[in-house]
């Protein structure tokens, strides 16, 4: 009986490990697979979906490895390490699917909606304007798509506006060009009123435009706008805001 229970908690642990931490390895390679091109971003988020739920069950098997296994360092040291690994994954994953719930699923954002930032240099992807969501309303699936992504955009990102700054714009620009580059994007383009870059992620290198266009504000002082757009995928799980909060409050600094 005993050597029966010391083959279950072997097994267990052992499966822990391998859909545990099994899971994470996976979704590294899944990450890079889709960064150097060996399969599309689409193969490796699909990927994740199911490396959740692999993760979930390395995580319940750690758990009941860690009882089956007390006073037993090794095992319960092992089904330990997987279980924490893999909760890990699983908040992270989790987490992320929570933000994409709560954030409309487009993947362009601009500070002006009036007078949208053009880019220059970097090119908008052909379909930008595709599968506008109209969020299950009749009133946005009647409108075209432009007039339907600024409709949505209005709604969940009215907090994204023109920001003044007392530096003329020469200064404002050079300031914005060296903050991004501070931030590792790839500046594609500065000129006297304009700066287009692209900032790329750290796992899946997934790529995002920004141009952060100045003018001259009445009496002194830029007014600054910001555009930042997604290449690939539909949603782009509220980075794109994030990134314009985040680069717009630095540059006031």
């Amino acid at each position: 009986m005993a050597d029966s229970n010391r083959n279950w908690t072997r097994l267990v642990t052992r499966a822990a490990v391998v859909l545990g931490i099994g899971a994470v390895v996976a979704a590294l390679v899944a990450a890079v697979g889709s960064a150097t091109g060996m399969w599309s971003f689409r193969a490796g988020l699909t990927a994740l979906r199911y490396l959740f739920f692999a993760a979930a069950a390395g995580a319940f098997l750690g758990l009941i490895g860690l009882f089956l296994a007390r006073r037993r360092a090794k095992l319960m040291l092992a089904n330990l390490l997987a279980l924490v690994v893999a909760l890990g994954f699983v908040l992270y994953l989790g987490n992320l699917v929570r933000i994409a719930k709560s954030v409309p699923a487009i993947h362009d954002v601009a500070t002006d909606l009036d007078d949208v930032p053009q880019f220059s240099r970097l090119q908008v992807r052909a379909d930008n304007l595709e599968n506008i969501p109209d969020e299950g309303k009749a009133e946005l699936k009647a409108l075209p798509p432009e007039q339907r992504w600024k409709a949505v955009h209005r709604a969940h990102y009215g907090d994204l506006r023109t920001v003044r700054l007392p530096a003329p714009p020469d200064q404002t620009v050079r300031r914005a060009a060296s903050l991004a580059r501070e931030r590792g994007w790839q500046v594609a383009l500065v000129d006297e009123d304009s700066v287009e870059a692209t900032a790329t992620s750290t796992f899946f290198r997934f790529k995002d435009d920004v141009v952060v266009r100045v003018r001259p504000a009445p009496g002194g002082g830029s007014l600054v706008d910001m555009r930042s757009i997604s290449r690939v995928g539909g949603s782009d799980v509220g980075m794109n805001a994030k990134r314009v909060r985040a680069f717009l409050s630095d540059l006031q600094k």
